[in-house]
């Protein structure tokens, strides 16, 4: 074995067999921000982009991005979420994002956390990108998960 769950013994990519693992609670928080110019800020927090609302747009297009993990990142396994959050804070310098995804089941929700954190930003950048398309995204981590076999874990710092 090579240590890597998606990873037969040949080397193949695979699902990995969450069968056997017990159902517990899982919940994932991942966050990333989203450095902008004043100009751009000034239109977000004024509500006045000629798309519309970007910190509803964003916050929604997180949410259904969560729901959609299995489609984007392979092998990820479909899962029946029961809560999806999107916060969305404005700094001086941009927007910071923190989304926390939870389920039942027998596998973690840390991919439908960054999956959410990620297309919200995108959606942000997207939504600014005729005041300013030098838009920085990053950095995106977890910052904590609970649940399943492994446990909790946080992020140091």
């Amino acid at each position: 074995m090579n240590g890597l769950t998606h990873l037969d013994e040949a080397g193949a990519a695979h699902m990995v067999d969450v069968s056997g693992k017990a159902v517990t609670r899982r919940e994932a928080t991942a966050a990333g921000s989203i450095a902008m110019s004043a100009e751009a800020l000034a239109a977000i927090r004024a509500g006045s982009l000629k798309k519309g609302d970007a910190l509803a747009v964003a916050r929604v297009a997180g949410i259904m991005a969560a729901k959609r993990t299995p489609d984007i990142i392979p092998l990820c396994h479909p899962l029946p979420l029961s809560a999806v959050r999107v916060e969305l804070t404005l700094t001086d310098t941009g927007v910071d994002c923190a989304a926390t995804v939870a389920t039942t089941g027998t596998t973690g929700v840390e991919m439908e956390a960054l999956t959410a954190a990620s297309a919200a930003l995108l959606t942000l950048y997207d939504m600014a990108k005729a005041l300013d398309r030098g838009m920085v995204i990053g950095p995106l981590r977890l910052l904590a998960k609970s649940g399943g076999r492994s446990g909790d874990w946080r992020a140091e710092g």
